[in-house]
């Protein structure tokens, strides 16, 4: 079990997992990434756009890789190709980044989508979508 999905699995959402797995590449505290992360989990704030686990792995790419004050356009034009990356290899594998499209016929919006995903293990999906998204963003951040 890598240590997005023992996060994960604790407790915390998708994307704040995936991103602090990330914590020892940049320079932030994990109160901090958690804190950032917090509200892309479920698809952002659970509407189910797009998937949390690849939002935080979004996250950790733009930490290692992007543009801040400082740095060239160059940077900026990384990022941009190493999400392009990510979300390819993230489509290929699942087919779509879209939460909604990922647990299908579950609304987490819902007291019944909530029931629904404990109740019939979509965790667990999740759990692969955590683990793969952080796998594929360890490739891609190099």
């Amino acid at each position: 079990m890598n240590q997005a999905e023992s996060t994960f699995r604790s407790g915390f959402n998708c994307a704040q997992a995936v991103l602090t797995s990330f914590a020892d590449r940049f320079d932030a505290d994990k109160e901090t990434l958690f804190k950032i992360a917090n509200g892309f989990g479920g698809g952002m704030g659970r509407k189910q756009e797009v998937c949390g686990a690849v939002t935080g792995a979004i996250m950790a790419i733009s930490l290692v890789h992007g543009r801040g004050e400082i740095d060239s356009l160059e940077n900026q034009e990384t990022t941009y190709r190493k999400v392009r990356e990510l979300i390819d290899a993230f489509t290929k594998e699942f087919g779509t980044v879209i939460c909604s499209d990922l647990l299908p016929g579950c609304n987490l919006l819902t007291e019944d989508g909530q029931k629904m995903f404990r109740e019939q293990g979509l965790k667990e999906k999740c759990c692969n979508y955590v683990k793969r998204a952080n796998e594929i963003a360890q490739m891609v951040i190099g």
